[in-house]
């Protein structure tokens, strides 16, 4: 009998089951709310920081202010019982730096346990948003996260509201391109921690965020509404979806219409057209080729034969398209056995016949090879990469 009621109470309630799903989610809310208590308040930092400060070990240096195992243990005992787990053996012995006394640093403590706490608090909200409970968020679990975040960001206050669905929608894209490559439709709520996407998303609480740093933040308000101005800008027909051709103009212009076809064939479409979110998989892929999501973003439409490698025909058959390119612009096309040669020189794969997704992962070079298949601007700046630093370090060309 016990063991009936147990499994039924670890059994997922039913998609009919409402009242039991209720119930599941209220009880979660409940313990993850009881699980916020026991963090550190920010009044209890303060507090803590206070002992920290009155009972630093002496000798005293005007430099910095550090600690023994001896007062470690009594500021814990005096900080209450919310600082256990911060105050061990095992912490003060990580954040040991050579003092002879065997000492640590009261700030460098400090911001370890700040660390801590933020950590249980992130998750501990993210998790009120996991509704399956299972310790992953869905692409709507993200989305009801993200803008019920938007008013605590101030960088963010500029943004009109008929906006903020599509800024939700940046910002979701993101971790679902990035955390989530096998397109399963959800995010294990451990790699949003692990990552540096949260990070950049609270970073936009600083009301004085410099400029450069909100322009190289992808879920800054300036950054999202380039991304979406740039959609508006090709999609020419003003139907809010974006054909090959429209997309053809994406960045300098220069991607050719192999890829451009080869793109079409492998993501999804509807009646040939593009949507938002799979034009921002698109944007993130190209603005970001040396990373291991792109790459295999990019691997895949490079793949024509669905094989799982590239071989020279592959490669000739994106070359050629480049070699178009160059005499419409009244260029000599360079050979494409050259160009073969210097990829495999590049890459140096296992198979010196074939060149796998790990190939690309593990020479480091995979963005510049994949550049040189794809875009004539990617292919001539490698072209006339030597002479390009050259002129930089010259100083600045006459153009």
């Amino acid at each position: 009998m016990f063991k009936m009621i147990v499994i039924c109470f670890l059994q997922l309630p039913k998609d009919d089951e409402i009242l039991s799903q209720k119930l599941r989610e209220e009880a979660r809310a409940i313990f993850l709310q009881r699980l916020g208590r026991q963090l550190l308040n920010n009044n209890e930092l303060k507090a803590l920081w206070v002992l920290l400060d009155k009972y630093h070990s002496p000798p005293h240096s005007e430099e910095e202010q550090l600690i023994n195992y001896e007062d470690f243990l009594h500021v814990a005992t005096l900080g209450g019982p919310k600082c256990k787990n911060y105050f061990t053996a095992a912490v003060f012995a990580k954040l040991q730096h050579g003092d002879p006394y065997g000492r640590i640093n009261i700030m460098a403590l400090f911001n370890y346990i700040m660390r801590k706490v933020w950590y249980h608090q992130t998750r501990i909200g993210l998790s009120l948003y996991d509704v399956v409970g299972q310790g992953y968020l869905r692409e709507v679990d993200l989305e009801n996260y993200i803008l019920e975040l938007i008013p605590t960001l101030p960088q963010l206050d500029g943004l009109e509201k008929s906006f903020h669905s599509f800024y939700v929608c940046t910002a979701v894209r993101k971790f679902l391109f990035f955390l989530d490559p096998l397109r399963t439709g959800r995010v294990r709520i451990q790699d949003i921690l692990a990552c540096s996407f949260l990070d950049d998303l609270l970073e936009l609480r600083d009301v004085e965020l410099p400029k450069d740093l909100q322009d190289t933040n992808w879920f800054s308000a300036p950054s999202a509404l380039r991304v979406y101005g740039q959609y508006l800008n090709l999609d020419k027909d003003h139907n809010g979806m974006l054909n090959k051709e429209e997309l053809a103009g994406y960045g300098t212009g220069t991607l050719t219409k192999v890829f451009m076809d080869r793109v079409f064939q492998e993501c999804l479409t509807y009646d040939g057209e593009m949507d938002y979110k799979t034009y921002l998989d698109f944007v993130l892929a190209m603005e970001n080729r040396h990373e291991p999501q792109s790459l295999q973003y990019l691997f895949r439409i490079l793949d024509i034969n669905n094989k799982g490698y590239l071989d020279t025909f592959c490669l000739n058959y994106f070359f050629r398209a480049i070699q178009e390119q160059m005499t419409f612009h009244g260029q000599e096309p360079v050979p494409f056995e050259d160009v073969k040669d210097e990829i495999f020189d590049m890459v140096r794969p296992a198979d010196p016949y074939r060149i796998m997704l790990q190939d690309l992962l593990n020479c480091g070079q995979g963005d510049t090879m994949i550049s040189i298949l794809i875009d004539l601007n990617g292919f001539w700046t490698y072209e006339n990469r030597e002479s390009m630093a050259a002129d930089t370090n010259d100083g600045p060309a006459e153009v």
